[in-house]
C-alpha cells in the first residue's frame, strides 16, 4: 500500500496537470474563436468564386473556353499535401490525418510515384520516421498563415503540374465541423474541380442571363482560376487551424475532466489510508496499555 506522503504527492502533481490543462483549453477557445470567424468567412468567397467559374464555363457557347489547371489528364504522378499540426496534444487531430495519408498511398500503390509535401511538424516527422518519400516541408507556415503565403505554395504547385512534375495534387486535411467535431478529407487541388466538373454544368447556369465580358470570357477565366486554386488551398490551411483549436480544447476538457476524477479517487485513497492508520496507532496504544495493566 502506498504511504500517505507518496498518495499526498500524487494528488498535488495531478492537480498541477489539471491547471496546465485548464489553461491550455481556455487558451485553444479563445483562439478556436478567431480561427472559426475565418474561415466562415472563406468559405462563401470561395463556393462563389468556384459557381463564377462553373457559371462562365456553362455559359460559353461555341466559345471553347479551355484553361491548363481544369484540363484532366492520365495521373501516373501525385503529390499528397498532409496538413497537420506543429504541436500535439490535440486528441486524433494529426494522427487522423497520417492514417488517412497512409490509406491515400495504399489505394495508389499502382501509379508511378507519389510524392508528399507537408505542412505541420507532426505529419512531417511522422512520414521522415517511415522513410517516406517527403518532397518538401513547409515548416513554420501557421506563424505566418495568411493569404499571400498560402498562395505562394499554390503557384509552386501549379507550375509543377504545368511542367508536368506531377498529374494530380490532393489535399488530406481537417474540415472544420464544429468545435467537437471534425472531419478528415481528402480533396483534389489540381487539376480544379468545380462545382461544374464532371460535365454538368451548375444548376440554373443555363437558363442565366449571360454577361458581356471585358476583355473576353477566356481572359475572366484565365484570371479566376489560378486564384480559384489559390482560395482553394487557403481554404483548407484555414479550416486544419480552426480543426487544430477545437480538437486540443476538447481534448484538454476531458484531460481536465480526467484529472478531476482521478484527484477524487486519490482523495478517498487518501482518506481511507489515514484513516486505517489511525486506528491502527489507536489499537496499538489500546494494546499497550492493556499490557500494562
Amino acid at each position: 500500500m502506498a504511504s500517505l506522503r507518496d498518495i499526498r504527492k500524487r494528488i498535488r502533481s495531478v492537480k498541477n496537470t489539471r491547471q496546465i490543462t485548464k489553461a491550455m483549453k481556455m487558451v485553444s477557445a479563445a483562439k478556436l474563436r478567431k480561427a472559426q470567424d475565418a474561415i466562415l468567412a472563406a468559405r462563401p468567397y470561395a463556393t462563389m468564386l468556384d459557381q463564377i467559374i462553373a457559371d462562365l464555363s456553362a455559359r460559353s457557347g461555341d466559345d471553347n473556353l479551355t484553361h491548363p489547371l481544369l484540363a484532366a489528364r492520365p495521373v501516373k504522378r501525385v503529390e499528397l499535401i498532409t496538413l497537420t499540426s506543429d504541436r500535439g496534444l490535440a486528441g486524433g487531430f494529426n494522427s487522423n490525418v497520417t492514417r488517412r495519408a497512409n490509406r491515400f498511398l495504399y489505394e495508389n500503390t499502382g501509379l508511378e510515384n507519389i510524392q508528399i509535401s507537408t505542412v505541420g511538424r507532426k505529419g512531417n516527422d511522422f512520414f521522415r520516421n517511415r522513410n517516406q518519400n517527403v518532397r518538401k516541408d513547409f515548416g513554420g507556415l501557421y506563424q505566418r498563415l495568411n493569404y499571400r503565403a498560402a498562395a505562394d505554395i499554390a503557384e509552386e504547385l501549379v507550375a509543377s503540374y504545368l511542367n508536368g512534375e506531377v498529374d494530380a495534387v490532393h489535399i488530406v486535411y481537417n474540415e472544420f465541423i464544429s468545435a467537437i467535431n471534425q472531419k478528415v478529407v481528402v480533396t483534389q487541388l489540381l487539376p480544379l474541380q468545380t462545382l461544374g466538373s464532371g460535365g454538368a454544368p451548375s444548376e440554373g447556369a443555363a437558363s442565366m442571363v449571360d454577361f458581356k465580358y471585358e476583355p473576353d470570357r477566356q481572359a475572366v477565366l484565365d484570371r479566376l482560376v489560378p486564384q480559384a486554386v489559390n482560395i482553394k488551398l487557403y481554404r483548407a490551411l484555414l479550416e486544419s487551424v480552426a480543426s487544430e483549436h477545437g480538437a486540443r480544447m476538447s481534448a484538454m476538457e476531458n484531460a481536465t475532466s480526467n484529472a478531476s476524477d482521478m484527484i477524487s479517487s486519490l482523495t478517498l485513497t487518501y482518506n481511507r489510508t489515514r484513516q486505517a492508520v489511525i486506528t491502527k496507532e489507536l489499537m496499538e496504544i489500546v494494546s499497550g496499555a492493556e499490557a500494562l495493566k
